[in-house]
């Protein structure tokens, strides 16, 4: 299956697998927040479109386009191409750089990067129908205070991702009562068990759990009841996503 790529401009932004790594949780002790799975599976569950030049936005809180105003670090010829002024209403829209085409049933979701904290300005996230738009999108940030961001060269500005567009519509959400699953129950209770032991252990300063720190059954894919068995078939604990070819 393919992702098609084509670039609509001489020098398009380069597109590269998700990374897991972000600035804050560098800065925490030990690295905690990369312990938490989901965390970084999010970071890089799709592919960045990175800024080519660094530049710095601003906004007066006006609602015209006029606005905002954008200023590179540097002169650079395409930079008009990259970020504008658009829908105002403290809008800041940035343009990819391609039309992308999905496989039919496929459709492409463009956010900003999962879990990278921008102060004073939002990513929009939009679905777009890949499988048959024959013109490009926009990835748009909104500003939440008047001021000043800035965007860093080889920084993520838009982040895509798939989803198919059928297989959601068929998924039917279902409320039940845990008790309905025995086996399910089960398992929820041991590792509840454990979590609150741990914790505990953790709390009175107990050697053995101080020196783990961390319970590491999700990120190994494991049952409480089962540790060291890797368990259920399939458990992902890192993505290796591919880089676009040029074809």
């Amino acid at each position: 299956m393919e992702l098609e790529c084509f670039p609509t401009t001489e020098r398009p932004p380069e597109i590269v697998p998700g990374r897991p790594q972000r600035a804050w949780m560098d800065t925490f002790t030990a690295r905690h927040p990369y312990r938490c799975l989901p965390l970084s599976m999010a970071n890089s569950s799709g592919w960045e479109i990175l800024c080519p030049v660094a530049f710095t936005a601003e906004w007066n809180g006006g609602l015209m386009q006029a606005d905002i105003t954008l200023k590179p670090d540097y002169p650079n010829p395409d930079f008009h191409r990259l970020a504008t002024s658009h829908f105002s209403h403290g809008v800041l829209t940035m343009h990819p750089g391609y039309l992308f085409r999905t496989p039919p049933g496929w459709s492409m979701m463009a956010q900003g990067p999962p879990n990278h904290v921008k102060d004073g300005i939002q990513p929009l996230a939009g679905v777009v129908e890949t499988d048959w738009l024959p013109f490009p999108f926009t990835m748009n940030w909104m500003f939440t205070r008047p001021g000043r961001v800035r965007f860093e060269k080889g920084e993520p500005f838009c982040f895509i991702t798939l989803l198919q567009d059928k297989t959601l519509h068929e998924i039917q959400p279902v409320i039940r009562r845990m008790d309905s699953d025995p086996e399910l129950r089960h398992q929820y209770d041991v590792w509840e068990k454990h979590r609150s032991e741990f914790n505990q252990k953790i709390f009175r300063g107990d050697p053995e759990a101080t020196k783990a720190a961390w319970q590491r059954y999700y990120f190994k894919g494991e049952f409480p009841e089962e540790a060291n068995t890797p368990n259920p078939e399939g458990h992902v604990n890192k993505r290796r996503l591919k880089s676009p070819k040029f074809r």
